[in-house]
């Protein structure tokens, strides 16, 4: 996928530049011809005979002395991808700002091929609100970003910001150049974990769901090139190219999909909704039920059926899917669901059975299609049943283009 294709790495000032020797040796391995730019920065901490040594032509680092007399229009021009790893909170300002002030920016600036950016930095910078406004403007231009990992960070403090592992990057920038992809072009919607529904401060009503089969199934959907937004209740590695979502509560999911459903392609309901809530507002209490004071009566109200609402407003040519997780008569209760629902798909599983289901990382589903077929798939990775039910979806797809 990356055998000829012209990549720019950007290699900005931060710790993490010794990563980026490693996606820049990934990358060349691949195939791909590799451009190193680095900015001032950058060189403190890796020297540009490492990355001259390893990538496919010499390091470039000025606008002034390359031999091409406007490096930045020609590097930009010449790209099939730009990949920036790692990117500083100075470089998402500039870029997001369109300051042009050194060779990368300028580059950044001057082409039109996709771009990676790969943010690294200590966790109260990535968590401040103008990186976040930076990040969020890159994206609604489209930049791919991927977003970096929790771990430990430079100083021996651990948190959010340490940069992405380069197989992660390299997965992202093969998906991005696979324009072969059966899902590019579409907007794909996928929900994951079990909501928590709160009976005081500190308690609340869940289930077992760990979200592991709805991010495999992002992360497939996002490698056959399409944007993903990945609706969640739990925190797990955010696969590349996918853009989380983060509620907690089946209201706060419901509002979530209502927003995002009517403009996808697909949307993909593998997320284990409460059936229940306690009754009455608890959101906003600051206290938690005493057990001195005796047991509490806990009135529990149906909360709102969220697949059954988009199915009764899914668009004209969308593919929408269910999940149903079952311990008896696994077939009659998914198609029951699925007329119910307008469905198109119903991934079900039978939960009793060993390693099916939640908090493993397995899983055998039966897929049920609305036209009465059904597939079954037998245990295995939750990474082979996501392939198996977005191979499904494309099929279901092509159908409803015809």
């Amino acid at each position: 996928m990356l055998a000829g294709k012209r990549i720019v790495l950007g290699v900005t000032g931060g710790i993490a530049a010794y990563k980026a020797v490693d996606l820049c040796r990934r990358l060349v391995d691949a195939g791909a011809h590799v451009v190193p730019v680095m900015t001032e920065g950058a060189e403190h901490f890796v020297g540009r005979a490492t990355f001259s040594a390893l990538a496919s032509e010499p390091v470039q680092t000025s606008l002034w002395d390359e031999v091409h007399p406007i490096p930045h229009t020609h590097l930009g021009q010449s790209a099939d991808l730009i990949v920036v790893a790692p990117a500083t909170a100075r470089l998402l300002s500039a870029y997001a700002s369109g300051l042009s002030t050194d060779l990368l920016t300028n580059t950044l600036l001057a082409t039109r091929a996709p771009v990676v950016v790969c943010p690294a930095m200590h966790t109260e910078m990535w968590e401040h609100p103008a990186v976040q406004a930076n990040i969020a403007t890159l994206r609604t231009r489209g930049v791919h970003i991927v977003e970096p990992e929790s771990g430990r960070l430079a100083g021996g403090d651990v948190g959010a910001g340490r940069l992405a592992a380069p197989e992660t990057i390299l997965a992202l920038i093969e998906s991005v150049l696979g324009a072969s992809g059966d899902l590019v072009g579409m907007k794909v919607v996928v929900s994951a974990g079990g909501t928590r529904e709160p009976i005081d401060a500190v308690r609340v009503i869940a289930n077992r769901s760990s979200g592991k089969q709805g991010y495999a199934i992002a992360g497939e959907a996002a490698a056959r090139g399409a944007r993903v937004t990945l609706v969640s209740t739990v925190d797990l590695p955010v696969p590349a190219g996918v853009e989380v979502c983060s509620v907690e509560t089946a209201a706060q999911m419901g509002a979530a999909l209502a927003q995002l459903a009517s403009a996808a392609n697909v949307v993909i309901m593998a997320a284990a909704v409460a059936d229940f809530r306690p009754a009455g507002d608890v959101s906003g209490k600051s206290t938690k039920l005493k057990k001195s004071n005796g047991i509490p009566e806990v009135v529990l109200e149906p909360t709102a059926d969220i697949l059954a609402g988009l199915g009764a407003d899914k668009p004209s040519g969308q593919v929408l899917v269910g999940f149903a997780a079952e311990t008896d008569d696994l077939i009659a209760n998914a198609s029951g669901k699925m007329r119910a629902k307008n469905l198109d798909l119903v991934v079900a599983n039978d939960v009793s059975q060993p390693g099916v289901g939640f908090q493993h990382d397995t899983n055998a589903v039966t897929l049920v299609r609305s036209n009465g077929t059904t597939t079954s798939i037998a245990l295995a990775d939750k990474k082979v049943i996501a392939k198996a039910v977005v191979d499904t979806v494309v099929e279901i797809l092509a159908t409803k283009i015809k």
